[in-house]
């Protein structure tokens, strides 16, 4: 099925990656561009925002470029001005900005841990803050927020902070789903499971010594596929839940993890 986003506009947080190779937003802003929405390539990130574009307009997609820290409420609003200044409408808000530090409530340091909880919460609240009103007034919307298994899991090493974000997005999201379901808004969650994406290579080597070999190997032995999914895993499961083939589809935790949580207890 092609164009399953046809004539939309979509708004993607974290559409950048922060290594070489596909990131869950990266990857997302891609196929949605590729099923024909009109694209706002959001990241802190200029130039990592500016590569992902550059993918959709080689493509023949229509992408609008913004540069953006998802905790400044400001910086948000004039994201969500600028998108419907230069196409009109928001039909689909995906927040993929997130972080991850290493470590259990002793290890970390509250400035760390108030860092992880902005970052990954409050980012997520700004965005939807700003875009829900636009939404409500034309009575339709679709909000995909990308959380983790790790709300629900303990996924082989201490993160607490990251573990607790994601646990604080699967309750927003369903709070929301419920406050606006009768307005013809859905709001739903990816809680991927064991991903092999720049990300993790960036930001989990740690917790491994910095042996990535040790690591990928340790992960993929971990799933009971054999090996940890990657971004356009994630990204499928997104346009699923964006496009209006998921349109009785409100408040759900779509687990995308290769089976992994089936055997953690």
């Amino acid at each position: 099925m092609a164009g399953r986003l046809q004539d939309k506009v979509a708004i993607v947080t974290g559409a950048g990656s922060v290594g070489p190779g596909w990131g869950n937003g990266k990857a997302t802003a891609v196929l949605y561009a590729r099923e024909g929405a009109k694209v706002v390539s959001v990241d802190i990130n200029l130039p990592a925002a500016e590569e992902t574009a550059a993918i959709i307009r080689d493509e023949g997609g229509e992408v609008l470029v913004f540069e953006a820290d998802v905790t400044d409420g400001g910086r948000v609003a004039e994201l969500v001005a600028q998108t419907l200044d230069s196409f009109g409408q928001v039909d689909v808000l995906h927040n993929n900005v997130g972080i991850i530090e290493v470590g259990g409530p002793v290890e970390i340091s509250e400035a760390g841990w108030d860092r992880v909880i902005d970052v990954n919460v409050k980012g997520m609240f700004l965005t939807c803050k700003h875009v829900l009103p636009h939404m409500e007034a034309r009575g339709r919307g679709a909000i995909v927020n990308v959380s983790s298994i790790a709300s629900m899991r303990y996924t082989g090493y201490p993160s607490v902070s990251y573990n607790a974000s994601k646990g604080a997005i699967n309750q927003m999201t369903q709070n929301i789903a419920m406050q606006y379901a009768a307005k013809g808004i859905r709001a739903n969650c990816v809680l991927p499971g064991l991903m092999n994406t720049p990300m993790i290579h960036a930001s989990v080597k740690g917790a491994y010594e910095n042996d990535v070999e040790a690591m990928v190997a340790e992960r993929d032995a971990i799933c009971p596929m054999g090996h940890m999914g990657d971004a356009w895993d994630v990204a499928h499961a997104a346009l699923f839940l964006a496009s209006d083939e998921a349109k009785y589809i409100t408040g759900h935790m779509l687990v995308v993890d290769g089976g992994i949580t089936c055997k953690m207890n």
